[in-house]
């Protein structure tokens, strides 16, 4: 079997197989919602590590790792830091031009269990399409397949944003392909880990202005108005243009970044 056949064999077989695995996950019997939503997002995440391991280990044999945390101390503060400049930019313009209001604050019991859910949902995701896939293609192939193939990976994850229209799906797509540059910058899964993670839990659980599963709490209140191209309408954050706008600055800042320091490297 030549390469690029095995590469797209290997791929299928790895996706599907996390997919087929997880749809047989049972639910539970947990009567606490957080709990609950937990487990749900425990079991695709350890599905994911489950088939990295086997398919690192017994079909590359080796030949791939998955860069889980080197410099971990520098990278999950350069990933918090990412996070909070991408949401705190979107938010800060979408307030400042009055087409994002902050009312009133809910009671969210176990809201810690709620963001420990959700920082298990984004590394699953991560560690899904930008662990051993990425590292696949990307070795068997190139880095600008890598990115194609996992990017187009992460927007079929995100289905729902086609329902929405045309700037939803840039947006899905721009941030996928920040973090995989965000990974090649740092070398490690965590920075862009935690980079989305500040992402879906300070917008959703937080803000209530980015879209999760249904059942998330939410501890503030938050309304979108005006322009639906700039407040993102009923798509909120991740329907608006100024989100496209910052990803595609934030892209940009990470390629000028990644230049210099190769620059740096190869001048030392």
């Amino acid at each position: 079997m030549n390469k690029p056949v095995s590469t797209i064999v290997r791929t299928v077989l790895f996706f599907a197989g996390w997919a087929a695995v997880i749809s047989f996950t049972p639910d539970g019997p947990f009567s606490n919602p957080a709990i609950r939503r937990l487990w749900w997002e425990f079991a695709p995440l350890a599905a994911a590590a489950l088939f990295t391991v086997l398919f690192v280990r017994f079909i590359e044999r080796g030949r791939i790792s998955v860069p889980l945390a080197p410099q971990f101390f520098k990278n999950t503060l350069l990933g918090i830091a990412a996070g909070t400049l991408w949401l705190g930019s979107a938010v800060a313009v979408l307030l400042l031009t009055d087409t994002m209001a902050i009312h009133s604050r809910n009671e969210v019991a176990y809201i810690w269990i709620w963001i420990l859910a959700s920082l298990l949902n984004v590394a699953m995701q991560e560690l899904l399409v930008r662990g051993y896939l990425y590292q696949l293609w990307k070795h068997r192939s190139n880095r600008l397949a890598a990115a194609a193939v996992t990017t187009l990976l992460f927007v079929l994850m995100h289905g729902g944003a086609f329902e929405a229209g045309i700037i939803p799906v840039l947006n899905v797509v721009t941030m996928s392909i920040f973090m995989t540059l965000l990974l090649e910058y740092t070398g490690t899964l965590i920075a862009p880990v935690l980079a989305h993670f500040v992402w879906n839990t300070a917008g959703a659980v937080i803000l209530g202005g980015v879209s999760l599963a249904g059942d998330y709490p939410n501890l503030y209140n938050s309304s979108f108005q005006g322009s639906a191209l700039l407040s993102g309408g009923g798509y909120a954050i991740e329907g608006s243009v100024v989100v496209l706008i910052i990803n595609i600055a934030l892209i940009t800042g990470v390629l000028v970044l990644n230049r210099t320091a190769a620059r740096y490297i190869k001048a030392t």
